[in-house]
């Protein structure tokens, strides 16, 4: 079948490596892709968010299945169109999507349905959002409604720090992310990611991994889409993993059912791991990144016949075999992220890189000049190993890391020190 990915990130560069080599598959598409896709997938220059033109190329390719990567086209509505021009899609409804376009609607559902969370207040307003900080003790969490690219959270550590997040978001620092707003108490724990496949009824794990926000080593500095991975999470035992399933998959793919806009796709639950058992931080409805890199490597099963047995609603007669090994990915950055990030330097060493063994290398931001790889983003490469241990994955990514040359970026040295530290206690 002729399959149509959307995307552009390292996330997408992981869902192609392992579409290709599907059985099922007679041709990969990638609209816009990037250098790395370009290996295995034919890139098409089609923004995400173009919903006629995306539909027009299905058409026109006999597309089978669309692949939608990003949240953003998802929010909008893309898989509703898709569905009314007869087109089968991998990912949640307009309505659905809204577990993450709209943060205080999951907190709402959560209410509804029992599913562990932090407390919390939704507001249209800055005073009433204001007077209900006076009640609320410090750290506090601050979080525009809507999608924000990942900066519409902010932590304060006091109440004139929240105060001024407030304002900030309704003054329009977040654009119409930051119209209404959710303050929520600030959890103490480990945080983890939890993915499941959802085909309307019946939930299947994923598994589990965890990522590093921060920007510095020993997590310290801003907040970043992630600059590393590892999976399995230690942190998610087999006793845990059985909670979040039974306290906040399960109820969720039921609420949503029962609210008429059954959640189909990959369910991404953002969780702190805490003294008395999972909380849901928040959901995304798509595939994490840097996570999906490290699940792509440790993935036996046929992808592209799981995201077929979601999106058709087989997934209860369904089963997914992961290696026992583990694998962890390191994030190569742009000298400037998650600020501004330094675009157009030049990368060299790739090939020396690559073999190194147990080792595939994900693009995240880049393009081709010619025979030179630039880089064209913030997380620009996702060097990713594989090895019988977190340490040995590790060892195996940052030896290939060591062979590429590139002053233009960098890198945290300690991907993977919580589960180390778990293991070696």
């Amino acid at each position: 079948m002729n399959v149509l990915l959307l995307g552009s990130g390292g996330r997408e560069h992981a869902l192609a490596w392992a579409l290709s080599a599907s059985p099922l598959l007679t041709k990969l598409f990638c609209a816009p892709g990037n250098a790395g896709i370009a290996e295995v997938a034919q890139c098409i220059p089609i923004d995400p968010g173009d919903q006629a033109r995306i539909i027009q190329f299905c058409r026109d390719e006999r597309i089978e299945l669309v692949v939608i990567g990003p949240e953003a086209p998802l929010v909008a509505g893309l898989g509703d169109a898709l569905a009314e021009a007869g087109i089968r899609y991998f990912g949640p409804s307009k309505s659905a999507a809204q577990l993450e376009g709209s943060k205080g609607f999951t907190k709402d559902l959560c209410r509804a349905a029992g599913i562990p969370t932090a407390a919390y207040g939704r507001f249209s307003d800055a005073q009433s959002a204001k007077t209900y900080l006076a009640s609320q003790s410090q750290p506090i969490v601050v979080k525009a409604d809507g999608l924000a690219a990942g900066k519409g959270v902010i932590i304060a550590a006091t109440r004139e720090e929240a105060e001024a997040a407030v304002d900030a978001c309704f003054s329009g620092s977040f654009g119409s992310a930051g119209a209404e707003l959710v303050i929520e108490e600030f959890l103490h724990g480990e945080e983890a990611s939890f993915f499941a496949l959802c085909d309307g009824t019946t939930a299947l794990a994923l598994a589990t991994a965890q990522d590093h926000k921060r920007v510095g080593d020993g997590d310290t500095g801003l907040n970043t889409g992630g600059m590393g991975a590892y999976s399995p999470a230690p942190i998610v035992t087999p006793e845990m993993h059985d909670r979040v399933m039974r306290e906040i998959i399960e109820p969720t793919v039921k609420e949503m059912a029962a609210r008429g806009m059954p959640f189909k796709g990959v369910l991404f639950a953002g969780l702190m791991i805490t003294a008395t058992g999972p909380k849901l931080i928040e959901y995304n409805v798509r595939f994490g990144d840097p996570e999906t890199q490290v699940l792509m490597m440790r993935l036996r099963s046929d992808l592209l016949a799981a995201l077929l047995a979601t999106t058709d609603g087989v997934l209860a007669n369904f089963d997914l075999r992961w290696s026992d090994d583990a694998a962890l990915t390191v994030v190569m950055a742009a000298n400037g992220y998650p600020g501004t990030p330094q675009k157009g330097t030049e990368i060299k060493g790739l090939d020396q890189a690559r073999a190194v063994p147990n080792v595939e290398i994900f693009h995240a931001g880049t393009r081709r000049d010619g025979g030179r790889l630039i880089a064209d983003g913030g997380r620009v490469l996702n060097v990713t190993g594989r090895g019988k241990t977190i340490a040995e994955a590790r060892d195996a990514a940052y030896a290939a890391v060591a062979k590429i040359d590139w002053p233009g970026g960098f890198y945290r040295k300690d991907i993977g020190w919580r589960a180390l530290q778990r293991t070696e206690t």
